[in-house]
């Protein structure tokens, strides 16, 4: 079966919501207090992403295979804590489920993102990362993402140490 790639429109809310939530949980979910990560998925609820979908500053690329959504990537504007050079884009999120990693789902992704952003007249794009997510870094660095600096990501009550990095556009 092929993976095809289109825009979201507000009816992959729920589905996005889903892939958003049942990723980090698979990823990271044995890393936090049950009260902690509950309280970091209400990020991804159905409600925050209408509301991200209708706005024109966010752009949603999915992917999908038989009519189901498997990865996502989000573009958005600057909202992590470090002053962007010269006009910026934000990568906020890379999703792809489990049973399709290493298919070549992240790739396709991650080069519309550049593209896009460079499309959008960005001189930076900017994302941040797990510091213990070896395999996102690796993955970043080589598109030529490299380090900014660091900041605490909350999730919950907890802080997570994660690496923003920039790629030169």
């Amino acid at each position: 079966m092929t993976v095809a790639y289109r825009m979201a429109t507000r009816d992959d809310a729920t589905a996005l919501s889903e892939i958003g939530a049942q990723t980090f949980t698979d990823t990271f979910g044995h890393l936090y207090q049950p009260e902690d990560l509950e309280i970091f998925l209400q990020n991804h609820s159905p409600a925050n992403w209408v509301k991200e979908l209708g706005d024109p500053a966010f752009k949603v690329r999915v992917a999908e295979r038989g009519g189901r959504l498997v990865g996502y990537v989000k573009l958005g504007p600057p909202h992590l804590p470090f002053e962007p050079r010269g006009e910026a884009a934000e990568l906020r999120q890379l999703y792809v489920i489990e049973e399709m990693k290493g298919q070549g789902i992240a790739h396709e992704l991650i080069q519309w993102a550049i593209e896009r952003s460079r499309d959008q007249g960005a001189d930076f794009l900017y994302l941040s990362v797990f510091t213990e997510n070896h395999r996102a870094r690796a993955f970043y660095e080589k598109y030529d993402f490299e380090p900014e600096g660091t900041y605490a990501f909350m999730v919950g009550n907890h802080a997570d140490e994660d690496i923003v990095m920039r790629l030169k556009l």
